[in-house]
């Protein structure tokens, strides 16, 4: 019986097919870069420079549930600049770029989401958040998932009262700013902040009006949301849990 011969190269097919599939899926790589974000680049040059530790620098993990880098006092100007790009790749972003502030202080990363004269973030006088307020906020939220640092969030008015509000009777500027910081905690918290991360809820009038402005500016109607250094053990540096401007802070009449 006659068997054939056996033919060399028989599955040389088989290595330029994977040649092929290989150089296609380089170029989709090189097309899909070219259209990312400067926050994806960064992220895949930092992965490639450090593959093991840059995992842990993200807080990689879960559904990047914050596992990784607790951000401290000196990590906290790269979380500064993270919140930023997020920010400015956001479509609205020139209608409140001027009304968003990131400083690092003592306590931490503070963000100010500053109101304007129309009620930029929240409805003018009531403690719903506009559109545009949540849409940020939920950015926020979604930046700080990464990090497994606690936050605070805190409301701000300015000295302009409420129609028929006493000290002791009515809607005051104490319940506007309180309320309006616990709006802001349901919406990160929506948007994938843990509970438990959120540990402090504060409402402070007008007492603390920002540095250099006019008490009835309309930017002291604000949300601010401090994201908490922690030590090298993970716990929240000791730091004073006052308002950077508390130098300023004096009882005041009025809402």
């Amino acid at each position: 019986m006659n068997h054939p011969k056996h033919r060399r190269g028989h599955g040389a097919w088989k290595v330029a097919y994977a040649d092929f599939a290989t150089a296609m899926m380089a170029l989709f790589i090189v097309l899909w870069m070219m259209n990312a974000s400067a926050d994806v680049k960064r992220s895949i040059s930092g992965y490639f420079q450090d593959p093991h530790g840059y995992g842990k620098s993200v807080g990689a993990g879960p559904a990047n549930a914050g596992e990784g880098l607790r951000v401290d006092s000196k990590s906290m100007p790269d979380l500064r600049n993270m919140i930023e790009q997020a920010l400015k790749e956001m479509p609205e972003f020139d209608k409140f770029r001027n009304n968003v502030k990131l400083s690092v202080t003592g306590e931490g990363l503070r963000i100010d989401l500053m109101e304007n004269e129309q009620g930029l973030f929240f409805v003018t006088g009531s403690p719903d958040p506009s559109d545009y307020g949540k849409r940020l906020l939920n950015v926020l939220a979604t930046e700080m998932t990464r990090i497994p640092n606690t936050i605070v969030v805190e409301g701000h008015t300015d000295t302009a009262p409420f129609r028929n509000a006493t000290p002791v009777r009515g809607y005051t500027n104490w319940e506007l700013s309180t309320d309006r910081a616990n709006a802001a905690r349901r919406v990160l918290c929506a948007g994938g902040i843990p509970a438990e991360r959120i540990v402090e809820v504060r409402g402070f009038a007008e007492h603390i009006p920002l540095e250099g402005v006019d008490q009835q500016d309309s930017r002291n109607r604000r949300i601010s949301i401090v994201v908490r250094l922690m030590n090298q053990a993970g716990a929240p540096s000791d730091s004073s849990t006052a308002s950077p401007n508390s130098s300023s802070a004096t009882p005041k009449t009025g809402r």
